[in-house]
């Protein structure tokens, strides 16, 4: 079996989707257990973390010797790559260990896709785990620790996931989880799990009471094709049974005091080969009422039953002879499941799509983020708002001051956006004109960043968006503006327009800076074309065919060079008016 964990951190870790996989939290490396089964370490998954060794002197596992403990954020998640629909076992399994020597193991939440799992309640010295049969709902699957008291960190000791075959289990409601009660080998020895159980469930020896008697079958194969959750052999080579047909068997699951919906999973094989005066035949009853068709164990294969009822600590559960049965009851083994509320659906798939997006490009200060984003709405990502509705919708981003560098991805499926902070931050590049498209949006901060180029005309032109764009000093406030100049006060061609950088610290007038001398000339240019057109028109065609006369006035003090300079610009003026783009030397 496939050992390491088909891990994948916030889309960016990822190993073979159908793979099973196991993870040893807070070891490094890889290494093969006892029951061949292979572990990999989750030392590179995790930046604010840490990794912890127990102080527990009781025998324990490799496994359970070391923990992940998670003192920052309110929930912290592991992503598993999984196809959507594929039928999952996840077990999480908790030894505290005492590793903080405080003596006080912490209790805290679990969740799966964004609904609720299990309380964890940790044990001092004692291994507990918590396990599920779940349908996964897309491609990847969350399992997330959330703190709920303070100074009590979550932690995980082992994370495993395992593929089952998509026919077991088939009165699963994808719509739910079984959440794992117990799951018991009757008259076995020890504990049954991979490689005996292909699948890697746990079956553990049951502790049966007075009056019960294990036995052991005759049978050297049973054949297990015809159970629909495909058993392992080794549970079904022994049994418990009692000396007479007139007692019952007593089965005792250990139900909670409130009501609960019950899924049980019971396994039959007969132990040995009846002869002809020899019968088998009994009923389960719940609260002393029958609520099955006579059982017959068979011989060398399986018989599995399942019954789906509501229980609490006051219900019983028993297995009874038939009358004209010669043999009294048996059972080989059984499961257990507390069948889960309606799952939610989780967070609206575009807004998933488009947070996705935003992680990719900005790994580097979100890729711990993972999980359902809104859901359980108490442990909603820190840096987003969402909406009620049943599939909640994300309704703002607040990435303020998070030390984003990079340009904005798209997210524009994220439509339900109301408000976005981006302040304070190394965002560059050109703002996306698909902002201005959001159709709720109604606050978006851009302050502080390094955008630059135009502001797109679906945001600028937005009347009911409030833009803050202020400290981007390559931006252009308007479309004529985008000429940022160079140091020499020369305007750069190198850059295109919409994504140039300034080469002067001085404020961009206009979109670009004017040298002094174009504006004296220019305005000299001005004047002598409104009050002396004509007259200088004559004067310097004059001067140019004959040299002899020139204008008075001001030009009567410039040396000969300026006024050839004046000249060509009058000329040009002149021309430019006339819509005559000609060399001015002809």
């Amino acid at each position: 079996m496939a050992g390491c964990l088909a891990f994948l951190f916030l889309a960016f870790l990822a190993f073979s989707a159908n793979a099973d996989v196991s993870f040893d939290c807070g070891a490094s490396g890889f290494y093969t257990d006892e029951n061949s089964i292979v572990w990999m370490g989750d030392e590179d998954l995790f930046k604010e973390s840490q990794a912890e060794v127990v102080q527990s002197s009781n025998t324990i596992s490799h496994v359970m010797s070391t923990l992940r403990v998670f003192t920052t954020r309110k929930k912290n998640c592991y992503s598993i790559s999984e196809g959507s629909g594929s039928l999952l076992l996840v077990r999480a399994s908790f030894f505290y260990g005492n590793y903080d020597k405080r003596s006080s193991p912490p209790s805290f939440d679990m969740h799966i896709d964004g609904n609720d799992w299990a309380t964890v309640k940790t044990s001092l010295d004692q291994l507990v785990y918590y396990e599920l049969v779940y349908v996964s709902k897309g491609d990847t699957t969350s399992i997330c620790l959330a703190q709920t008291q303070p100074k009590q960190f979550p932690f995980i000791s082992a994370l495993e996931v395992r593929n089952l075959d998509s026919k077991m289990y088939s009165y699963l409601d994808p719509k739910y989880a079984l959440f794992l009660r117990t799951r018991v080998a009757y008259g076995a020895k020890e504990t049954v799990r991979f490689p005996d159980d292909a699948y890697d469930r746990i079956w553990v020896p049951a502790v049966v009471g007075s009056g019960i008697t294990s036995v052991a079958s005759d049978a050297i194969i049973i054949d297990v094709d015809n159970a629909p959750d495909y058993p392992p052999q080794e549970v079904l080579q022994n049994a418990i049974t009692i000396s007479s047909t007139s007692d019952s068997i007593s089965l005792k699951p250990g139900f909670p005091d409130q009501e609960v919906s019950v899924y049980m999973n019971l396994y039959f094989s007969e132990v040995t080969q009846l002869d002809t005066t020899q019968n088998r035949s009994f009923k389960a009853y719940i609260d002393n009422k029958p609520v099955s068709d006579p059982i017959i164990p068979p011989y060398g294969e399986v018989t599995e039953m399942f019954i789906n009822f509501t229980a609490s600590s006051n219900t019983s559960f028993s297995l009874v002879a038939n009358p004209g049965s010669t043999l009294p009851p048996l059972v080989n083994a059984m499961e257990v499941f507390y069948i889960s509320d309606r799952l939610a659906d989780g967070t609206n798939i575009k807004d998933v799509e488009g947070l996705s997006e935003i992680q990719k490009a900005f790994s580097n200060a979100l890729q711990e983020w993972s999980g359902d984003p809104c859901l359980p709405s108490p442990y909603t990502w820190e840096w987003i708002s969402c909406s009620n509705d049943t599939i909640p919708r994300i309704t703002a981003l607040d990435l303020s001051s998070f030390d984003l560098s990079g340009e904005l991805p798209d997210f524009s499926s994220m439509d339900a956006l109301v408000t976005i902070d981006l302040q304070n931050n190394s965002i560059n590049g050109p703002i996306p004109d698909f902002l201005g498209a959001l159709p709720n949006l109604k606050e978006l901060n851009l302050a502080d960043n390094s955008f630059s180029g135009p502001i797109p005309p679906s945001i600028s032109t937005n009347k009911n968006l409030k833009l803050v764009v202020s400290g981007n000093p390559d931006l252009c406030v308007s479309s004529k503006s985008c000429q940022p100049t160079s140091t020499d006060d020369t305007t750069s061609s190198s850059i295109p327009s919409g994504r140039r950088k300034k080469s002067s610290k001085l404020p961009v007038i206009l979109g670009t800076t004017i040298p002094i001398s174009v504006i004296f000339w220019a305005i000299m240019g001005f004047v002598l074309h409104h009050k002396r057109k004509t007259a200088a028109i004559v004067a310097i065609t004059t001067g140019q065919t004959g040299g002899a006369h020139r204008p008075s006035g001001a030009l009567n003090m410039m040396p000969e060079a300026v006024i050839n300079e004046i000249k060509v610009n009058i000329r040009d003026q002149t021309t430019t008016e006339n819509g005559n783009q000609s060399d001015p030397q002809q």
